[in-house]
């Protein structure tokens, strides 16, 4: 298994067992506490209609596949997700039973090789770093970039905030997240070899009992 993280990180697999199991309890919920995902839908709509027609995108965190993975496939393009979560898998299938769906750890994400995905026109990378710590965000976001193919586009997003592998209760359970001030995270992302060729942000106030208003960060970026 080591293989599949070499150069990520020292090399060592990060355990995100407990992200994993609070993503499947929370299951179906989730897109009932985030119904308004105008900001997502905003950037997935800029990565569908900039890609040439049929691209292949990978859809990075894709959960129940709904809004992104679904809005890729209908604008024609090919879909590949990943996800941490069985449960949020098992969802994604269902809601977009076009797609091609895989339980991968970010880290692991490799082009080549035993597990490989492949290279894509396009990736969907929607509040996945949030659940990294910092320290891994930078590799993560040189991953993703290896697998994109020359002038690939990657669209993100963040919550805005001064946070690093903090806990906070999330729709009844625990989960660890990270953040960026908007300008750390645009120096993050240009470090990784990705111009931004746009950007959004959106205030937003999640419909869950325990879930606090957020500004959502979205960047718009091509591969350098």
């Amino acid at each position: 298994m080591s293989e599949g993280y070499e150069g990520y990180g020292g090399g060592a697999a990060p355990d995100r067992t407990g992200q994993a199991e609070a993503f499947d309890a929370i299951g179906a919920r989730y897109d009932e506490a985030f119904p308004h995902k105008e900001g997502q839908l905003a950037a997935g709509e800029w990565l569908a209609k900039t890609l040439p027609p049929g691209s292949r995108v990978l859809d990075v965190g894709c959960g129940t596949g709904v809004p992104t993975a679904r809005q890729l496939v209908d604008a024609g393009h090919t879909v590949v997700g990943v996800d941490l979560s069985a449960t949020m898998l098992g969802l994604a299938r269902r809601n977009v039973p076009e797609g091609e769906f895989h339980q991968r750890d970010i880290a692991g994400l490799r082009a080549e090789g035993p597990g490989g995905l492949g290279t894509f026109d396009g990736i969907t990378c929607f509040f996945t770093l949030l659940m990294l710590p910092r320290a891994e965000i930078p590799h993560a976001l040189a991953r993703l970039r290896s697998l994109l193919r020359p002038g690939g586009l990657l669209s993100l997003s963040m919550v805005e905030a001064d946070l690093d592998d903090t806990a906070i209760p999330f729709l009844g359970r625990t989960i660890r997240v990270s953040g960026f001030r908007r300008d750390a995270l645009r120096e993050v992302v240009g470090a990784a070899g990705l111009d931004i060729a746009g950007e959004d942000a959106y205030a937003y106030e999640p419909a869950g009992p325990d879930a606090h208003p957020e500004h959502q960060l979205f960047l718009n970026c091509r591969r350098a």
